[in-house]
């Protein structure tokens, strides 16, 4: 199995594809609706951090045992060490019902995207809901990176940990679909229309 190798956080700001997810993310979440949110892949915590001062009830979870104590530092209560690889949530939130889990730029990284929805589906109650951000790719975005010569660099296949998934709307809608969610909102985010940096997808779970 590869060896997990860790991001390297320093500190809890906000990563760059914040700045543009943000506000998207936002506009598909209701105080009244997500109530117990669950952050998969939380990274530094500062999503959560972020929900939680707007008055979401939020927690996060990660592989990386330094972000996650970068996250303790503010809400130590929130944050957990989070071994996929065992099939379920550290203890500490197994009691807990979470109506939605979020996922940001996480899924074009893993070897089992398959496997990571069969994980949501089991840490979210009935009619839960899931919303995923991933790097976008769609036709007009792929034909200019191949006019301009630029799948080398986009790529980057020296990157270690860097994306090996690189999805579409169909294709991670289809994930969703064949795993049992349905499709409910779609959103690009960052640069103009067709050419998005990332896109999140928003599905409920039947």
């Amino acid at each position: 199995m590869p060896e997990y190798k860790d991001y390297g956080f320093t500190d809890n700001e906000p990563s760059h594809t914040f700045f543009y997810l943000h506000e998207a993310l936002l506009s598909m979440l209701d105080k009244n609706t997500n109530r117990c949110i669950l952050d998969l892949g939380c990274g530094n915590g500062h999503l959560v951090s972020y929900l939680v001062k707007l008055g979401y009830n939020a927690y996060g979870t990660d592989a990386s045992e330094n972000g996650i104590a970068i996250a303790k530092q503010e809400y130590p209560d929130r944050f957990f060490v989070q071994d996929l690889s065992t099939g379920q949530l550290p203890t500490e939130l197994q009691s807990l019902q979470f109506d939605t889990i979020i996922s940001t730029e996480v899924i074009e990284h893993l070897y089992d995207p398959e496997g990571f929805i069969d994980f949501c589906k089991q840490a979210l109650q009935k009619n839960g809901l899931i919303i995923i951000s991933t790097p976008y790719h769609g036709y007009l975005k792929n034909l200019f990176l191949s006019i301009f010569n630029k799948w080398d660099t986009h790529l980057s296949p020296t990157w270690r940990g860097g994306h090996i998934k690189f999805w579409s709307k169909k294709t991670l809608s289809q994930l969703l679909t064949d795993k049992g969610f349905t499709f409910t909102a779609f959103k690009g985010c960052g640069r103009i229309p067709y050419f998005w940096k990332s896109m999140i997808i928003k599905a409920k779970l039947n």
